[in-house]
Formats: structure tokens, sequence, C-alpha cells
């Protein structure tokens, strides 16, 4: 089978389309005939040889791409939930090989029927966005109906979920992103927007319940602006696992009594029953997946060098196979 691989750490130029062996699902695992593959920033931190966190982890070569959608072709003998010729969509197994192939092998636990209202490509951008988005929120923000979140980085692949998750639970949402995207957000649901450019939140807001960073700043003073603007008892979330809090950090949330954590700093939110929920959700058409651009599997290497730019609206898409 056809897949982009690496033999090596470093830039774009080390993404090889390669044809290597059709992987054997162990016993938990199911075997997908991919048709979409996600395309988010990890692949390209791992691509560079990865963060303090997932360097001890990595092992080469590597497929990467731990966000999918396709068909189920092969089902290992423990496995009971799906049957050859479901379409499926979900997340392969972390940090092993991923999804930028024709075929992958992947845990059963980590998939779910993919919504039926959207296409392979839209479905590829949603598990792996859609579970931080998802854990963020109600997991670790334990965020209800009534209360207000203050999402940053709302217009990217993470918070453009985040938003839309949070609104369709009965949250009071306020997003912030750059001028360009302030009305792109307002479509998607946000009851207020913020020009992080032009506008601090931190004067703007306070008594916020729940903070969801998903920018991709690692910033000190960023963070205790999110804090500052926390009801108290409140809760702060980031994206930003490889950027733990500071001795200062931990000290503003103490003062507020409040509480900080980090999402994806383990596995517990990938679950097939948030992807469940996301897939109704979806198909109720209560949430959109937003796709800005779709490469082939060979354009591999712009895909990550459009990622890396930070300025992406929503999910870039990796189309393997098109769909009869």
């Amino acid at each position: 089978m056809k897949a982009a691989i690496i033999n090596e750490f470093g830039g774009t130029e080390v993404l090889k389309i390669q044809e290597v062996e059709r992987p054997v699902p162990a016993a938990d695992e199911i075997l997908v005939k991919c048709y979409a593959s996600g395309v988010n920033p990890v692949d390209w931190v791992i691509r560079n040889g990865g963060n303090d966190f997932l360097r001890p982890i990595l092992k080469l070569p590597l497929i990467l791409g731990w966000d999918a959608a396709g068909i189920v072709e092969e089902v290992g003998s423990d496995v009971t939930d799906f049957k050859k010729g479901d379409e499926v969509f979900g997340v392969p197994n972390f940090p092993g090989n991923g999804s930028y192939a024709e075929y992958f092998s992947a845990k059963a636990n980590q998939f779910a029927l993919k919504p039926k209202s959207i296409s392979f490509n839209e479905a590829a951008g949603v598990p792996l966005a859609g579970l931080v988005a998802w854990a963020g929120n109600f997991q670790l923000g334990q965020l209800q109906a009534g209360q207000q979140i203050l999402i940053h980085g709302a217009s990217g692949g993470v918070g453009s979920l985040a938003v839309q998750f949070a609104k369709a639970k009965g949250a009071y949402v306020i997003a912030t992103a750059s001028a360009g995207n302030l009305e792109f957000l307002k479509q998607i649901g946000a009851d207020e927007v913020i020009d992080y450019r032009n506008q601090r939140f931190e004067e703007l807001l306070q008594n916020i319940d729940v903070v969801f960073d998903a920018s991709p700043l690692r910033d000190e003073n960023e963070r205790l602006k999110c804090i500052s603007v926390l009801k108290e008892g409140g809760i702060y979330v980031s994206v930003n696992v490889d950027f733990p809090f500071s001795d200062e950090i931990k000290e503003a949330l103490a003062k507020k009594k409040a509480k900080g954590e980090l999402v994806g700093a383990s596995g517990s939110y990938v679950s097939a029953e948030y992807l469940k929920e996301m897939a109704q959700l979806i198909d109720e058409s209560k949430v959109k997946v937003v796709v800005s651009k779709v490469y082939s599997l060979e354009q591999v290497a712009e895909a990550h060098k459009e990622s890396e730019t930070w300025h992406v609206r929503g999910k870039l898409v990796l189309e393997v196979r098109k769909a009869n």
C-alpha cells in the first residue's frame, strides 16, 4: 500500500511517499481502508522530532496522521462493535503508525460510525480536534448549560469545534480571533466575539466560568490574563501540554480557588462515546465541520507548510482516495 512516511526527523523534505506492507489488525483492532486524514499541528511537531513530552515515545520509521475516516476492511477477533463495510471515523493508535496511508489499523474503541450527513473528507477533520475540544469543554472544563465560556483561538480546528459544542450544550460562548475571523465565529454560534489584536479581553470580561485556551500561543502573561477573568472557583484549560503551569500560574489559580487543566496530557479523552455524541450533533445540524482546504496524499508537504502558518480556519485534510 501507499503511505506518506518519515524515516528521519526534519522539515517537509523528510515526508516520502512509499510502498509499505499493509498492517494486520490485532485482536482489539480494526483495519480501515482510509479515505481521508486530518492534518494537525501534532503531525508536524512529530515530523520535526517532537517535544519533551513526545520525544521519548517516538520510533522511526513512522507514518504520521492521527485523524481519520474510512471504511472497515477487517476486524480483529475480539471486536464486536464493527463489521466489514462500516463507515467510521476516529483516532489511529498514537503515536504509532497513522492515517497518511491507504490502510491503517487502530484500536476499535477509538472509532465510531461516521456521521451520515457529511463526507469522508469532512469526517476526517473531526476526531482529534473534536476530542480535544470536547474534553476541554466538558471533561475538564465541566461546562454546564447557562455558563459562560471564553474560547481563545476560536477559529482554528479545535476552537471552531469547541465553540459549536459549547453552544449546542446551552452555554454562552465568547470567542477570540483576528478581525478577519470574527464574522465566521458569529456564523458558527459565538454569542460575543473579541478581536484579540485590537481589544483587551481582560478589560472587557469578568466572572467567566470556563476559559478554554485553544490558541498555540505559549505566553505566561496571556495565561495570567485568562485567569484574571475567571470567576472564583472557575476552570482554566489549555491545549499546550508542552508548556506546563509555572509557580506563578499556580499561585494565580489558587488565589481564585480556580482549577487549571492541560488537555492532552493523557489519552483518556480519546473515547468512542464522545465521538458518537459528536456524530449525533453533526447529523442534527447543530455542528458544522469547517474544512478550509483538501490536499492529495502526494501534496502532504504543502499541507504541512500551510498548517505551520498557524493561520488555518477550521481544518486541513488529506484526501487519500476518492469516495465513489
